[in-house]
């Protein structure tokens, strides 16, 4: 079983750099987690991973339960061996994608009744079988079962959430095994009154981390950056602080402000199947005429392997044939440039620099601040 501990190295401002500390290693903070859903970063290998500079990986307990179950992960030796990644692994608790993937599902206080959207076996994910499961993977840091209304939902729907994820993160945490880090998640939607009553309930609970859940499923950036930046300070500061689902850079800059230490998002590999390039100056279609002709690299401040490499007119014309290596190769660069802005984000902070940093990095983006 994993444990984790975490260290402040630097402050500026609200801004922090520290380092999360597990048992497959250490994790430099700000941290930008890739999303492994099936046990794997889409088209990468983790050896890949490795060479961008990641350490910590998330994976899905909802999917990886179903298939290939969590039998045969145990006898494999854990996630871990099972995917041959020897880096740090999170699973969130697979109650979002209960909500999002299945037609059928019936919420109570006992759990929640799916049917499974590949062949519509009927289960029951408890609180504590999400936090079981997740301990038999062997994971280093599990999330509590939370409930997750997506927005818009009414204020009543709202507190229901904030009630019930309550009283489940009680339950997982008595559910955990011996050694298991688990982090709770706060509730509330883009209420403030029930942000501070999920935020008050949950950090009163020895959780070893603190995630701010429901604001990536559906809320505008002008509900989502308020909350973050209003409640991400109150979350205890000698643990970890893990802002879930948001992965826009400029958001990503601006919760690093309020102080967030951990982010996963879809973006940069789903936006890679979806002809997207990521750059310092913003996004951009890569199928696009500009690039037709550039035989230079697709990000000229980018250094990573693809960009040292090959030029942006050969990936648009890999992407434009369908090519699976196009692909490959805008998604290490995404994840590349993702990794980059962190590790700029934390030496910015450590130098003192960061609000200079970010004004320069939002005007970069389009952003005046």
């Amino acid at each position: 079983m994993g444990w984790i501990s975490f260290d402040l190295q630097a402050t500026n401002g609200r801004a922090r750099a520290g380092t999360l500390h597990t048992s497959h290693g250490d994790v430099e903070t700000p941290a930008f987690m890739p999303v492994g859903t099936q046990a794997s970063v889409k088209t990468l290998t983790q050896d890949d991973l490795a060479q961008i500079g990641y350490r910590l990986v998330l994976s899905n307990t909802y999917h990886l339960f179903l298939r290939p179950g969590v039998d045969l992960i145990e006898s494999a030796g854990g996630l871990h061996r099972f995917m041959a990644w020897d880096g740090a692994l999170l699973t969130d608790s697979g109650g979002y994608q209960v909500m999002s993937l299945c037609e059928f599902r019936k919420l109570s206080d006992e759990g929640v009744l799916f049917q499974s959207h590949l062949d519509g076996t009927q289960h029951l994910l408890t609180p504590e079988l999400a936090t079981r499961v997740q301990g038999r993977y062997g994971v280093d840091i599990s999330m509590a079962l939370d409930e997750c209304p997506p927005f818009p939902a009414s204020k009543e729907q709202v507190a229901e959430a904030v009630r019930r994820t309550t009283h489940w993160a009680s339950r997982c945490l008595e559910a955990a095994s011996e050694g298991q880090s688990l982090f709770g998640i706060v509730q509330g939607g883009v209420h403030e009154d029930l942000r501070q009553k999920s935020l008050e309930e949950v950090t009163s609970l020895p959780f070893d981390g603190f995630a701010i859940g429901g604001v990536s499923v559906g809320e505008p950036t002008e509900l989502q950056r308020p909350i973050v930046q209003d409640f991400a300070p109150l979350l205890p500061e000698s643990k970890p602080r893990y802002l879930m689902g948001v992965g826009q850079p400029a958001d990503i800059l601006h919760a690093i402000h309020a102080g967030i230490d951990m982010f996963d998002c879809v973006l940069p590999t789903r936006g890679a199947r979806h002809n997207v390039l990521y750059t310092a100056k913003g996004r951009f279609d890569i199928t696009g005429l500009a690039f037709e002709s550039e035989f230079g690299p697709p990000d000229p401040d980018c250094d990573c392997a693809v960009c040292s490499q090959y030029s942006a007119a050969y990936i648009r014309h890999l992407v434009r044939m369908k090519e699976p290596t196009g692909l490959r190769l805008l998604t290490y660069h995404n994840l590349a440039y993702y990794r980059r802005l962190v590790r700029q984000a934390r030496e910015a902070i450590e130098g003192g620099r960061w609000e200079t940093f970010l004004r320069d990095s939002l005007q970069n983006l389009g952003e005046s601040g």
